[in-house]
């Protein structure tokens, strides 16, 4: 197995849950299986060893959910095998992209309950909401900005890279502006930091119908406010902000970063009691 691979696998059981991809037991080399979120399906994938110069190939669907319609294993195959060409570059690694790209075209459409409100609520991308990166919070006062009570997870160390993952509570586009801005004024190191990725997930009303706010940022860390997001939907947290913080230590992870900042920020979640049981 390649690093590149072992990092890629790393960093998607570290998103999606353990044993999302993993090694095919008793199969030829090269042989994987990829359990496809919220789909109930698992594909078997042969992924050379030259991967990522070389693509992988999808070669069968290794098992079905009890409660899929017929013929959505092979459904799930054929999208699976035109996704992967959309995506793949060479040198680049992929599942990541391929996982998400499958995700998109499983969502469902929307359906309204009795009341009126849409259980697949209404989402908004708020671009009033500044980004997390030092940039947006110049000349800003900390005397004027609200603090808030984070909760932080352990740091982690790895080839001379600093990770900190940090979450608090938050209920408007308001409190994520002023949580982010006052960390940034008053935390030094924070503010050093090579990157401060940051993602967060609001829920609440307006008109009598749900709304759902959400949005990340990258601060120059490619791809990893993306994940940071999809980390809180998959542990269905909400009215929530997570600030994961890396200083760079001339060394680069390449994939492996991944795994390590969705780790200090699930850390981080726990900590401050907003996982669910």
């Amino acid at each position: 197995m390649s690093e590149e691979l072992d990092n890629e696998i790393e960093a998607i059981n570290s998103i999606y849950g353990e044993n999302t991809i993993r090694e095919a037991p008793h199969s030829a080399p090269h042989s994987y299986l990829l359990a496809i979120p919220q789909h109930e399906v698992t594909l078997r994938l042969s992924i050379p060893i030259q991967y990522p110069d070389i693509n992988l190939d999808i070669t069968a669907v290794e098992g079905v959910g009890s409660t899929s319609q017929r013929g959505f294993g092979n459904h799930t195959l054929l999208a699976a095998r035109n996704l992967i060409q959309k995506v793949f570059t060479p040198g680049q690694v992929c599942l990541f992209d391929l996982l998400q790209e499958l995700e998109q075209s499983r969502d469902p459409e929307p359906s309204t309950n009795e009341d009126g409100r849409t259980e697949d609520s209404q989402r908004v991308e708020d671009s009033d909401v500044p980004r997390a990166g030092r940039k947006e919070t110049t000349g800003a006062s900390s005397e004027a900005l609200v603090p808030h009570q984070w909760a932080l997870s352990s740091t982690v160390t790895e080839k001379k890279s600093l990770f900190i993952g940090r979450v608090c509570g938050v209920n408007s586009s308001n409190e994520v502006q002023s949580a982010i801005a006052h960390l940034l004024a008053t935390d030094k190191r924070a503010s050093k930091a090579t990157h401060n990725i940051s993602a967060y997930r609001i829920r609440t009303s307006f008109n009598e119908k749900e709304v759902v706010y959400q949005d990340c940022d990258d601060d120059g860390e490619a791809a990893a406010g993306g994940r940071l997001l999809r980390l809180l939907q998959m542990m269905d947290v909400w009215n929530v902000l997570v600030v994961v913080s890396r200083w760079y230590g001339g060394v680069k992870l390449g994939p492996a970063r991944f795994g390590i900042i969705n780790a200090v920020a699930r850390e981080a979640v726990v900590a401050g009691g907003f996982a669910k049981d």
